[in-house]
């Protein structure tokens, strides 16, 4: 694994009725739910990856800090970037900035993952449900 920072990528969704805090549970108005937009955000830190892990690797979250600023109602048009901004060794820490379609930012903040081995990475969940 060489990786470098500066790798992004994006990620738009169309926020549906599935979509809202409603719906989720996070709260009782018809709007994108902050869980939600945490999923987003962490699908584009993956999508920044797409490629770029050796074979047999993968990446976890382990940590997320994300202000979510604006309400995104049904049919509104979302998109998350990931911008990987620092490496040390297997950590990796990306910004990230979610707008909706006419540029108001919806929210931001950061996102760590963890490059692993996925086989022992699986192993040791296992092992520790035993």
């Amino acid at each position: 694994m060489t990786l470098a920072s500066g790798r992004t990528a994006t990620l738009t969704v169309t926020v549906g009725e599935e979509d809202t805090a409603l719906a989720i549970g996070s709260g009782d108005v018809p709007v994108l739910a902050t869980p939600r937009l945490v999923a987003v955000a962490e699908a584009a830190t993956v999508a920044a990856l797409v490629g770029q892990l050796d074979q047999g690797q993968t990446s976890v979250g382990t940590r997320i800090q994300l202000e979510h600023l604006i309400a995104s109602p049904p049919g509104e048009e979302v998109t998350a970037r990931a911008e990987l901004m620092h490496v040390d060794g297997r950590r990796l820490r990306f910004a990230i900035a979610a707008e909706s379609a006419d540029g108001r930012l919806v929210g931001h903040g950061e996102v760590t993952r963890v490059v692993v081995d996925r086989e022992r990475f699986l192993d040791r969940v296992q092992r520790g449900r035993s």
